[in-house]
C-alpha cells in the first residue's frame, strides 16, 4: 500500500532502507517522544523493525519528501493496535524536517486510509512534554479526551504522562466535527 501527497510519498519500508531509517531515527531527542522506540537506537533495531509483518489493516509508512530530486526519508507513520483492540496512530519525523507541516500532511493522507480500510475511530496519544505532537493531532480532527495517564516510553526509560486524544473516522461524524468547529 502506498500514498502520494503534494510533497510526500508514504511507503513501506524495504530491506534496503535500513541504513537511512537508522540515520534518520538515530536522535535521542526524538526517541524519548516514542512509547515503543529503544534508546539508543541500533542499526539491528531499524532492522528488526523492517522485517516485522504487519496485518493488512495495520499499516506503517516511511514518509519520504519528492520534490524532483531523489526521495529524501524525513520519518514514518501508520496505525495499530493500542494493546486493548483499539486502533493507534503513531508517527515521528526526523528533527531536521520539524516545523514544515509533514507530519499533518502525512496525518491526513493514513487518516483517509484508515477510513478506506473501515476503522470506525482512531485514537493517539503524546507526551506531556511534546505539546508540538498535540497540536499536529489537533489540525487532524483529533479531539482530546481529557485523560492524562502514565506510559511507559522505551526511549526514556521511564513511565510519563500521555495526553489521549481520539477522531471518529466516519464520514457523518467527521462533517459534524467541522460543523462544531464552524460554530466555534
Amino acid at each position: 500500500m502506498f500514498s502520494v501527497t503534494p510533497r510526500l510519498l508514504l511507503r513501506p519500508g524495504w530491506p534496503e532502507d535500513i541504513d537511512t531509517l537508522f540515520a534518520a531515527i538515530n536522535d535521542e531527542m526524538l526517541v524519548r517522544n516514542l512509547a515503543r522506540v529503544p534508546w539508543p537506537y541500533t542499526r539491528d533495531d531499524a532492522e528488526q523493525f523492517l522485517a516485522t509483518p504487519r496485518p493488512t489493516l495495520q499499516p506503517n509508512f516511511l514518509i519520504f519528501r519528492r520534490d524532483g530530486q531523489a526521495p529524501r526519508l524525513l520519518g514514518c507513520i501508520g496505525f495499530g493496535d493500542d494493546g486493548d483492540g483499539r486502533i493507534e496512530l503513531g508517527y515521528w519525523i526526523a528533527r531536521d524536517h520539524w516545523g514544515h507541516g509533514y507530519a499533518t500532511e502525512a496525518g491526513r493522507a493514513v487518516l483517509d486510509i484508515a477510513r478506506t480500510l473501515g476503522h470506525p475511530e482512531m485514537r493517539a496519544e503524546h507526551f506531556a512534554d511534546n505539546p508540538a505532537s498535540g497540536r499536529v493531532l489537533r489540525k487532524l480532527g483529533f479531539r482530546p479526551t481529557g485523560r492524562t495517564i502514565p506510559r511507559f516510553s522505551t526511549g526514556g526509560g521511564q513511565e510519563t504522562d500521555a495526553v489521549q486524544f481520539t477522531l471518529s473516522l466516519s464520514e457523518d461524524d467527521s462533517a459534524d466535527d467541522v460543523m462544531r468547529d464552524l460554530a466555534a
